[in-house]
């Protein structure tokens, strides 16, 4: 083992104040780690002076050249020297400005930070004055020049003054992929805003200012991602969410198209990640990632900005309030109907379902239960035979007798047939295939249902509502499981003792540093209690107590819900069919099973067609 350097070893250095650029050096390493952080951080000041159109070109991935010219207001000759200074800012002049940042940049250190390791020239010509000024970052030397209002700000050999720093760097292309992600992220926040993105003399990237945020988001993200997307607007007390949520079938194996804004500004939160996940945990199959593009106005006094040098993070004020905001926001976007969207997108094919109409006549199955909280028979679960039926409305009757697989389906005569295919988005049902599939027919084609998935959601969802607000049931331990906890496991059981009976918990301290699990949900009696506790404390120790809560209901609810559906190979008849399809157009994210799988699936006569080659 080497020994220490004597001046950490045993000498003693004296305390002294730092020179100026190795202070700017400082805070490059933390606001700089590579081109695309000079990128954001120039992106935002051209954003605050007003832009609307805003051009970035670079060199070398933006290692020797980063060049932003924007057309705002520009920067008076007196002040082009200070915007160079450290902590030098028009944005704030007060503590109480800090605490209610309404602007990308306030820190006054960004231009600094890259005057010290790079090449920095700032060209600019404020709004009304008579010429422009660029000023050399290292000499100083200011003179005029020609060019419009706004400000071009040059940054040349990235890290020439810190050579250890660009041995870190990617190769060009990822550097440039990274660049151009800064400028997305901006232009998905500022639609109203035009962007181009230059690279070695050729076009790479435009966005185009556009009329609304859903078009910047087709423009940025692709029209499948509005396609394939609900719109989210939702406000609670003083937090408004809005933007799209993509639906579960659009989800993709990684976190690439997740993109989230406070206040205009992008930010990554666990907070808000967490609030995304669970409004998805009903709807997602297995670790699939959600897509979104999701909004949040807040009083700036309710959040702070100035948790990190990168202001990529941020720290609200009532954390649960922002995670219920959140949360509710995308569970009503999903949950609501998407009327209409398969005749304005006939080829779509994620074809979404409508609410029956409220002249369908039909029956609300009763639910039964065994004892207070266990699943009934299951053929409660099925609707029975209204009292009168309607054109609109087939009888819908689940019988216990076995049907023929291949049931002719009811004929249907005269403007009533018009009338049905109109109110009903699923179709009528023309068969059942293997036990398994039911086969129904509406405008678009042929529809596709996986009976004991859709059956599954429909149960699901009934004990939810009629669960609401009741306690897990419990079993009691004959022996306590005891185990080693550790101080904040013990924080955390002290503080929550009035949550956990909610989860069908009793847990105990046993003694300082000890704790002792009493009970466990009656469904769960046969795990590891030690387990099961210490991941019930972990959760409440990082997330709100009622989403903990909901989320172990809606886990032991959706296990209760897959016993309880309809088992595959029960042959059903048509009226069973068409009785479980204008359920499941009256079932809040029937799209998908507790389990995130898909329900259904929609051909189109296009697609159909396609397979045999009609037309050709």
């Amino acid at each position: 083992m080497s020994a220490l350097p004597s001046s950490t070893a045993g000498a003693r250095r004296p305390i002294r104040e730092l020179p100026d650029e190795l202070i700017s050096q400082i805070a490059a390493g933390e606001v700089v780690e590579r081109p695309a952080s000079v990128v954001r951080e120039l992106l935002d000041n051209a954003l605050d002076a007003g832009a609307r159109q805003i051009t970035l070109r670079l060199s070398a991935g933006g290692v020797r050249l980063i060049s932003v010219e924007d057309d705002g207001l520009g920067l008076p000759r007196e002040e082009l020297p200070l915007a160079l200074r450290r902590h030098a800012t028009s944005k704030i002049a007060s503590l109480g400005d800090l605490e209610t940042v309404g602007t990308m940049g306030f820190r006054g250190e960004a231009l600094a930070a890259i005057n010290a390791i790079a090449e920095l020239s700032v060209l600019s010509r404020f709004a009304g004055a008579d010429s422009a000024f660029s000023l050399d970052g290292r000499t100083g030397e200011l003179r005029p020049v020609a060019r419009a209002t706004g400000t071009t700000v040059e940054v040349r050999e990235l890290f020439f003054a810190t050579p250890a720093r660009r041995k870190f760097l990617k190769t060009d292309a990822t550097e440039l992929a990274h660049c151009i992600e800064a400028v997305r992220r901006h232009a998905l926040a500022r639609p109203e805003v035009g962007f181009s993105i230059w690279h070695e003399g050729r076009l790479v990237e435009q966005w185009r200012a556009a009329a609304s945020r859903d078009q910047r988001l087709a423009d940025t993200l692709g029209d499948d991602f509005v396609a394939h997307s609900v719109a989210v607007d939702r406000s609670a007390g003083p937090v408004r969410v809005t933007g799209r949520a993509g639906i579960p079938d659009a989800a993709r194996s990684r976190a690439d198209q997740q993109f989230f804004y406070v206040n205009g500004r992008f930010v990554r939160d666990k907070v808000l990640a967490h609030a995304v996940r669970s409004a998805y945990e009903d709807v997602l199959h297995g670790q699939r990632q959600p897509v979104y593009a999701l909004y949040l106005e807040i009083d700036p006094a309710r959040v702070d900005v100035n948790v990190h040098p990168t202001k990529i993070e941020v720290r609200f004020r009532d954390g649960r309030e922002v995670h219920q905001a959140v949360r509710h926001a995308i569970e009503d976007a999903l949950a609501a109907p998407r009327a209409g969207e398969a005749a304005a997108a006939p080829a779509e094919p994620f074809f979404k379902p409508r609410m029956a109409p409220a002249s369908a006549s039909w029956t609300q199955p009763a639910m039964h239960f065994a004892g207070e909280r266990g699943l009934g028979d299951a053929a409660a679960m099925w609707p029975v035979a209204p009292r009168e039926t309607s054109v609109e409305s087939p009888a819908p009757a689940f019988a216990s007798e076995a049907a023929p697989v291949f049931a002719a389906a009811p004929p249907s005569a005269g403007p009533g047939a018009a009338v049905e295919a109109e109110a009903w988005p699923l179709g009528r049902a023309l068969a059942q295939l293997q036990g398994i599939y039911i086969l129904a027919e509406n405008n678009q084609g042929l529809v596709i249902v996986d009976m004991h998935a859709a059956h599954e959601r429909i149960v699901y969802e009934r004990l939810k509502t009629q669960l609401d607000g009741a306690a897990i049931s419990s079993q009691p331990l004959l022996i306590p499981a005891t185990f080693a906890a550790t101080p904040q496991e013990v924080a955390t059981a002290e503080a929550c003792a009035a949550v956990l009976p909610a989860l069908g918990l009793e847990i105990t301290p046993f003694s300082p540093r000890t704790l002792a699990v009493r009970a466990v949900p009656g469904t769960l009696a046969d795990g590891d209690p030690v387990e099961l506790a210490r991941s019930v404390l972990a959760e409440l120790a990082h997330h709100d107590a009622s989403t903990v809560v909901q989320r172990a209901q809606n886990e032991l609810l959706s296990t209760m819900a897959c016993h309880g559906a309809v088992r595959a190979n029960r042959k059903l008849t048509i009226d069973e069919m068409n009785a479980l399809l204008r359920q499941m157009e009256a079932t809040e994210r029937s799209d998908q099973c507790n389990h995130g799988r898909p329900t259904w699936r929609q051909l189109s006569v296009r697609e159909l067609d396609a397979l045999f080659m009609r037309g050709r």
